[in-house]
């Protein structure tokens, strides 16, 4: 065999050598590596911890939950709490208007909103300037609750569950990062869609929406969270208990159980006040927990792109 043929082999071998090294971690980044694990592991702790604490005091006894003032895992399970704010029909009906109002209301602030963002994300738009300031000017100053309480009355909503969705349907905050991300998406994919003869709601559709799912299941997200979590426009709006969303009912629960002044006839009670405070709060948050892992994986994606380079 010639050198060669030798010399080439020898580099590889070296080189192999090298990459080898450069694998095998130092001292210095094990000792990093353990101390990112205890430092966002103790973060995550933090997190979690008041979660297990709400769920673990749902689930004990008063006795318990009188002696111990921080319950992670219960000595004696129970569910009667569970027990107490499910035994009202009240309750399952509270939850259909909690859905309807999220699902419905969540479609016609995506709606509104992609329509709005994407007109208002064209340059050539005219009074495009003036609509955008006025957009952001409401994140700024508001028309405060009794201007809104006016134009809501007027308008014949109160006591209609539309009161819930018309007065928030488009958020200035998710518009913003609607408008950015359209913002991004290069025009000749649109010029190139309207050469093959697509209109421009042709284009929105078959061409915009599907390269903006990250952005519309992030800000979908935002909006459904907010209107599972309608609370003071419920208050505001709706009279009739009978159209209550599942926060107000929840709410209603918890004064009656904690032995204050409220509608009694709304809900049957008896139960330990804090174990019913802890379960309203797990049957209030459950829902959301829920969806939420199937929308994490966009939120990278969809809530900061739009925002740095808006």
């Amino acid at each position: 065999m010639s050198t060669t043929d030798a010399a080439p082999r020898v580099s590889l071998e070296q080189l192999a050598k090298r990459k080898a090294s450069y694998r095998r971690p130092t001292t210095a980044m094990r000792v990093f590596r353990v101390v990112n694990v205890l430092v966002l592991g103790g973060f995550a702790l933090i997190c979690v911890l008041p979660f297990l604490n709400v769920l673990g005091s749902s689930l004990a006894t008063p006795g318990e939950l009188a002696t111990r003032s921080f319950v992670v895992i219960p000595e004696t399970f129970t569910l009667d709490a569970y027990r107490y704010i499910l035994s009202t029909p009240t309750i399952f009906r509270a939850l259909g208007v909690s859905v309807f109002v999220t699902a419905v209301g969540t479609f016609v602030s995506l709606l509104l909103t992609s329509f709005m963002a994407y007109a208002l994300s064209k340059p050539y738009l005219r009074g495009r300037r003036v609509i955008n300031f006025l957009v952001i000017f409401t994140m700024l100053f508001s028309g405060g609750m009794i201007p809104t309480f006016i134009v809501v009355q007027n308008l014949g909503l109160i006591d209609s569950l539309w009161s819930l969705i018309l007065p928030v349907a488009i958020n200035a905050f998710n518009f913003v990062i609607m408008r950015s991300f359209f913002q991004a998406i290069p025009d000749s994919l649109e010029e190139a869609a309207r050469i093959d003869g697509c209109s421009d709601l042709g284009v929105f559709l078959r061409i915009v929406l599907p390269l903006s799912i990250a952005s519309i299941a992030t800000i979908g997200l935002f909006y459904a969270v907010g209107y599972w979590n309608t609370y003071q426009n419920a208050i505001l709006y709706i009279n009739d208990s009978a159209k209550w969303p599942i926060q107000v009912l929840l709410r209603q629960i918890v004064i009656v159980a904690s032995g204050m002044n409220a509608d009694a006839s709304v809900v049957d009670v008896v139960p330990p006040a804090q174990s019913v405070k802890m379960a309203v709060i797990v049957v209030a948050t459950l829902p959301m927990l829920l969806v939420y892992p199937f929308i994490q994986r966009y939120f990278v994606k969809g809530a900061l792109i739009g925002s740095v380079k808006g």
